[in-house]
């Protein structure tokens, strides 16, 4: 359910992308980290859902580190008011 980068091979055919096979656990585990608030936060935007992305923002290994979820609520409100125009209506 992502896009990650391989390496790729260019050549006169163009880029041809290399098999790179499984990823070591502690990658696939850095990756998810990342991959799954992105994930909901796309659900949010399809569904319209704050709550969903009050829970992507809160799965956002920076954002949840240093932000209570009292914080991470009213930072996203904030983000929403500010750039409303641009985004779906959250519910």
């Amino acid at each position: 359910e992502a896009c990650v980068e391989v390496p790729c091979l260019v050549d006169a055919c163009g880029v041809t992308p290399t098999y790179v096979g499984e990823l070591p656990l502690q990658l696939a585990a850095m990756n998810a980290s990342n991959i799954y608030p992105q994930l909901l936060t796309i659900e949010a935007a399809v569904t319209g859902k704050r709550d969903t992305i009050y829970q992507a923002a809160m799965m956002d290994p920076l954002t949840g580190t240093i932000c209570t979820p009292d914080e991470i609520k009213q930072m996203v409100d904030e983000l929403i008011e500010a750039h409303g125009d641009w985004m779906p209506k959250f519910n």
